[in-house]
């Protein structure tokens, strides 16, 4: 294994790729037999190795420093001939769907990867390549123009991440004057971002009408390899959380109001959760990193071997600095078959949850790493966000590591705010539809439209007359919206699996945790719905599955 400030950087040659997938669907066309095809896909394996690598690398070493030149213009060379490559995987892909040995390798790849092979098919075509070139590069327009924040505060000039520390500080009039700042930078850009997300639903609609869909939902969807489930499902999903999870919400919010004192909650005091501020971590950056080694080391053998491949190759760049893109992620490296974890340490309790969230999604895909069937290891965000959020109530029993006397003041702030997530999450998941639906709104609409759905899934909201929150305007900072349509759903269908763990684990810890091992080997093996049914979850999708968790949530956080 190479350290990742070790492992070397050579563009990706897309064309030459191109080639080598050209004459790999010729080879497929030209194959007698099913086990012939099958070392031909190997090849294809390799390739996509080789190059998702090289890609991956590009655009963490990019993130890492948004102002280094080199990676820029790596970053621009890809945004630009993805999409061109793209077109040659979708060209491979037709040529094994249509394969006439379909029953061998079906067995040899499973009926899962022929269903995203259909998707896949379906979601691109050579006539949109020059509109994936302009959206790739719209949403590094929006990322790298967030990532570009300067905001004076206590004297410091600060981006968005490292600002976060005073959003939620324990003094009012200082997190009010934090939000201000906040609101203020983006009322500045605001104009800009509207035109960035006005070209982006355009671009979009765009795409699919030209493949003969008749807005961007449908496409969507496929692009989201939605392959067990559809529209309908998730509108129903969002009705029971509005029937069920919103009232819980509220009864959350004015709990959190007494604990506050405060006579009103505003949205100042949206993500504080103790009159005495929350809880942060009693250690620095380098010491939250060891406490999560030790943490792993105890939770189980293979979450120890885990973290300790991960601190000794350098697996990991979470401290936060001012030229960094904001937010966090997990990705990978295929030929290193190495997890790595992004993220923008700032002193407050999220440090610790990139080491429980994120670290949950590389935990999975350092289990299943070896998987010799590549398809195996494609999942779906709704899956993969179950590992990552699963994750963070697992390792609830070490939190004093991280947070000493206060660790059940987090415990309680994590499992309040993760309720009160779920109407949020699906609040940005019915925006995004009624945009895609309506791709002739203004930017002034939509903004409208999102102060509406405020109304109904968070009704406590306050915004005090703020000229950019109360015009709608906080959607803009979601960088999902921009660069992952349709994504964030996801996080809420996890959170309501995740729960189903929690509740779980509090009566029978290692059966829970049993059954989650299991999940993490089934990667993407089998359907959505039935990986959860033979993990022993229930689907969200069920009627009664939203109200069931609320009745057994409110126990435990309705307590004070």
């Amino acid at each position: 294994m190479v350290k990742f400030s070790d492992m070397p950087y050579e563009r990706a040659d897309l064309e030459a790729a191109g080639r080598e997938l050209k004459a790999l669907a010729k080879a497929l066309c030209d194959a007698k037999s099913g086990e012939e095809q099958f070392e031909i896909h190997q090849k294809y394996y390799a390739l996509k190795s080789r190059t998702e690598t090289m890609v991956t690398l590009a655009q963490i070493r990019h993130d890492i420093d948004v102002t280094d030149e080199f990676y820029d213009q790596e970053q621009e060379y890809y945004d630009r001939e993805i999409p061109v490559y793209e077109n040659y995987v979708n060209q491979y892909k037709k040529t094994l769907y249509a394969t006439p040995f379909r029953s061998f390798m079906e067995e040899k790849i499973g009926k899962v990867a022929f269903k995203n092979m259909e998707l896949e098919i379906k979601g691109f075509d050579e006539s949109i390549i020059g509109l994936r070139q302009e959206e790739l590069a719209l949403c590094t327009k929006y990322m790298k123009l967030i990532a570009s924040a300067k905001i004076e505060f206590g004297g410091e000039t600060l981006n968005i991440s490292l600002l976060r520390k005073y959003l939620i500080s324990r003094d009012r009039m200082e997190r009010k004057a934090a939000w201000e700042k906040l609101s203020a930078y983006f009322q500045s850009v605001t104009g800009e971002i509207d035109e960035i997300y006005d070209a982006l639903v355009k671009n979009r609609t765009a795409q699919a009408r030209a493949m003969g869909y008749e807005t961007f939902t449908e496409l969507g969807y496929i692009r989201m390899m939605r392959n067990s489930y559809d529209r309908q499902m998730v509108e129903n999903f969002r009705e029971q959380v509005k029937k069920y999870f919103v009232p819980f919400a509220e009864k959350l919010h004015e709990q959190r109001r007494i604990r506050l004192g405060v006579d009103k909650l505003h949205y100042y005091d949206n993500e504080v959760y103790f009159k005495e501020g929350n809880p942060a971590p009693v250690k620095d950056p380098q010491g939250i990193l060891k406490a999560g080694q030790e943490m792993y080391g105890e939770l189980s053998s293979k979450t120890k071997e885990f973290f300790d491949f991960m601190m000794e190759n350098e697996l990991f760049d979470v401290f936060g600095r001012k030229t960094k893109r904001a937010g966090g992620y997990m990705t990978f490296l295929p030929e290193y078959k190495a997890p790595f974890i992004f993220a923008n340490f700032n002193g407050t309790s999220g440090d610790v949850d990139v080491i429980t969230h994120e670290c949950g999604h590389a935990f999975q895909g350092y289990v299943s790493r070896n998987e010799p069937i590549l398809e195996h290891n494609d999942i779906g965000m709704e899956t993969a966000e179950i590992h990552s959020m699963s994750m963070e109530y697992f390792t609830e029993g070490w939190m004093e590591k991280f947070f000493g006397s206060r660790s059940g003041d987090y415990l309680k702030m994590h499992l309040e705010d993760g309720a009160a997530f779920v109407p949020y999450g699906c609040m940005v998941d019915e925006f995004q539809h009624i945009v895609y639906d309506h791709p002739e709104l203004t930017p002034a609409q939509r903004k409208s439209q999102w102060r509406r759905l405020e109304k109904i899934y968070k009704p406590h909201l306050d915004y005090c007359g703020d000229p950019f929150f109360e015009a709608g305007g906080f959607w803009q900072k979601q960088h999902h919206i921009f660069d992952l349509p349709f994504y964030y759903i996801d996080y809420c269908l996890a959170s309501v699996c995740a729960m189903q763990y929690k509740v779980w684990m509090d009566e029978d810890f290692s059966a829970a945790w049993e059954s989650y091992m299991k999940l993490c080997r089934l990667s993407a093996s089998d359907f959505y719905t039935n990986m959860l049914q033979s993990a022993g979850l229930e689907s969200p999708f069920e009627d009664g599955c939203i109200r069931k968790i609320v009745e057994a949530l409110e126990d435990k956080v309705l307590a004070d």
